[in-house]
């Protein structure tokens, strides 16, 4: 029994999975943006939350109307947190106060309901460098957020190579991109500029 773990990432051209004074989706979402959404929290699957992301959702799926949250309110979901307590304030939420990377590695062995994650940067970030992420979805929204970025899952992370398995242009602007990321290792002989032998 084994199953898939998916990090799925919103963000700038940039790399910024948020920013302040812009709104949500950087004001460039679209009908084939918000179908996608709604086909991903369609599939049967367990979401994983750090806390700060768990609060956000929790908080989002009341105060604004996005068709794909009454799918995520009722999937089953993971929170890893010390801080907070039951109960959680979120259906179907199950607190997990313990080391992520270490649940993770046991849960993916022992379960074969896929699990998603969405934002959740430093749960992610660790989860990539320790290898368990099987998928990397990346949701690329045509902006450059510059110095009002923030929420940068990949910067000073791990070094991963990643193998593009989908490529999908939605509403004309937006790039979903859908990696398999493998840690970075030696670099193979012959890749690369070569140099000129000038003997």
């Amino acid at each position: 029994m084994s199953t898939t773990f998916t990090v799925d990432f919103f963000c700038s051209v940039d790399g910024y999975g948020s920013a302040k004074g812009w709104p949500g989706y950087w004001g460039k979402e679209g009908p084939e943006v918000r179908e996608d959404r709604v086909r991903t929290f369609a599939q049967d699957q367990v979401l994983v939350f750090g806390a700060t992301t768990f609060r956000l959702f929790r908080d989002f799926v009341v105060e604004y109307d996005e068709p794909y949250y009454a799918s995520m309110n009722e999937l089953p979901k993971i929170v890893f947190s010390s801080t907070l307590e039951e109960p959680l304030g979120w259906q179907n939420s199950t607190l997990l106060d313990e080391d992520a990377v270490a649940a993770i590695e046991r849960l993916k062995r022992t379960t074969d309901v896929p699990m998603r994650s969405h934002g959740s940067i430093s749960l992610n970030r660790a989860l990539l460098a320790a290898g368990l992420v099987d998928r990397l979805e990346i949701m690329m929204f045509p902006a450059v957020t510059g110095r009002a970025g923030e929420a940068a899952l990949l910067h000073g992370g791990a070094e991963l190579d990643l193998e593009l398995v989908e490529s999908t242009v939605l509403d004309g602007r937006t790039q979903k991109l859908v990696y398999i990321p493998h840690l970075h290792g030696e670099i193979p002989e012959g890749v690369g500029p070569q140099r000129r032998n000038l003997t």
